[in-house]
């Protein structure tokens, strides 16, 4: 019995297909230039000759996951859908969230009736994500901590760390006492201090809804309580940014550096500001430098006095033994 032409087509291009797939993975084998081998770097996401170099391809996804599991219950345990949790979020961001727009999946307005029963969805939803006084609580502190954190340019790993804190707070009860906002604010001032981004008290006081006394006094209840290791505020810390905001070079910069280690070697650096040190740091770098700059500016971005800038900056060029 014979096959119909049919058949026979289908069972042509059948191979014609097999047939190109191979020559397709030959010339992924293959280097193009020499017909060298290649070899597949995943770490770098390229794919490169062994023999000329040559670099075939690169940027190459990698679509496995970005953790690691060395056996089956930790493969397990890290494997999930969805967005990542965070701490920045009272319910971690395992809740749902029903949109403000009154539109259906094809952009189309709902109707009268069906707006009012998605607003009742949304009360409710509402109610059930901050069950307790608790999570009210947090759900305030957290949205405080990212309010200050935007207006400071902190970074993610700032406003995270802050949360942590934050929550072990909450969960130690310190909160009795004193105000959320003046926690939260602790909490983001010791956070960006760990992570190597301090901010001043003056600072933190202008975004924040509490005076900087209350600020000094339930820092330090904090930091004590939690027994959180945050070091001294190093006056280096503050170059870059009071650089950039005034538009200043990186021979500044180095100079300001090169101006606090020489001060600290002389042991000036004991008791005094690190913002007002910095600052001096910077208006100093850009006079050694011949850069245009004032007391004025410098204190503006730094929140310091123009009399602290000077103070600071003659005893820098004293122990850099340069004339004043």
């Amino acid at each position: 019995m014979s096959e119909s032409p049919a058949h026979n087509g289908v069972r042509e291009r059948t191979q014609d297909e097999q047939e190109l797939g191979e020559e397709t993975t030959e010339r992924q084998d293959v280097c193009p230039e020499c017909g060298g081998d290649v070899l597949t770097d995943s770490e770098h996401g390229e794919t490169v000759c062994q023999d000329c170099g040559l670099v075939i391809e690169e940027d190459s996804i990698d679509r496995g996951p970005e953790w690691r599991a060395f056996d089956s219950a930790e493969r397990d345990q890290k494997s999930r859908v969805g967005a990542p949790t965070t701490n920045m979020m009272h319910d971690k961001g395992l809740s749902t969230n029903i949109g403000w727009q009154n539109k259906d999946a094809y952009g189309r307005s709902l109707s009268s009736e069906q707006r009012q029963k998605m607003q009742r969805l949304r009360t409710w939803n509402e109610r059930f994500r901050t069950r307790d006084s608790k999570e009210r609580n947090l759900k305030q502190a957290l949205g405080e901590i990212d309010r200050m954190a935007s207006a400071l340019g902190l970074p993610q790993n700032v406003r995270e760390t802050a949360s942590v804190i934050y929550r072990r707070a909450l969960d130690e009860n310190l909160l009795p006492g004193r105000s959320i906002e003046g926690v939260a604010t602790s909490a983001l001032y010791a956070a960006a201090r760990m992570a190597g981004s301090p901010r001043s008290l003056d600072e933190m006081a202008v975004v924040s809804r509490v005076e900087k006394m209350e600020l000094t006094r339930t820092y330090r209840y904090v930091v004590r309580e939690l027994n959180l290791e945050v070091q001294p505020a190093d006056p280096e810390q503050y170059l870059p940014r009071f650089v950039s905001d005034l538009d200043l070079s990186e021979e500044t910069e180095r100079r300001a550096r090169e101006l606090i280690v020489r001060a600290r070697d002389a042991g000036l650096l004991s008791g005094k500001s690190p913002v007002g040190l910095a600052a001096a740091a910077v208006y100093a770098g850009a006079l050694l430098t011949n850069e245009k700059v004032t007391q004025s500016e410098v204190g503006t971005v730094a929140n310091v006095s123009e009399v602290t800038i000077r103070n600071r900056y003659k005893e820098l060029l004293e122990a850099e033994d340069v004339p004043a």
